[in-house]
């Protein structure tokens, strides 16, 4: 990590914010999940045994939860990452609509996923507020 926590803190906070040291561990296990699962689920699509639409907000997924760490640390833009994480969230649930036919441990492995990128949109949204 470089100075993503000493920026976190610099801005103003809600009361409910998390110290910065633990979104590395938080994290850590959250990629550890989707690595599994996307990568299960991209691999069924590769092989012809998923439909392909199943990969799009999959993939879209990636490059959002991807470019969030520098938008929001790098460029330092508020708004744009919770833009950013907006579509993260949104895709996060639209992954698990079109895996339930196919899968349902696929999305119930996406529980952890999904309740951490939600507390971390309505914080995302809270710090961007208060730093406007």
């Amino acid at each position: 990590m470089g100075n993503e926590p000493r920026i976190y803190e610099q801005w103003a906070q809600p009361w409910f914010a998390p110290p910065s040291w633990i979104f590395g561990p938080v994290w850590t296990v959250l990629y550890a999940i989707i690595a599994v699962t996307y990568g299960w689920a991209l691999w069924k699509v590769f092989q012809g045994e998923l439909p392909r639409i199943v990969a799009l907000p999959l993939v879209l997924n990636l490059i959002a939860n991807a470019s969030f760490t520098p938008v929001q640390f790098g460029l330092q833009n508020l708004p744009l990452a919770t833009v950013v994480i907006l579509i993260v969230l949104g895709t996060i649930i639209w992954s698990m609509v079109v895996m339930w036919p196919h899968s349902h441990l696929f999305v119930y492995a996406q529980i952890p996923y999904l309740v951490w990128v939600a507390f971390a949109t309505v914080l995302q949204v809270s710090i961007t507020y208060l730093n406007w």
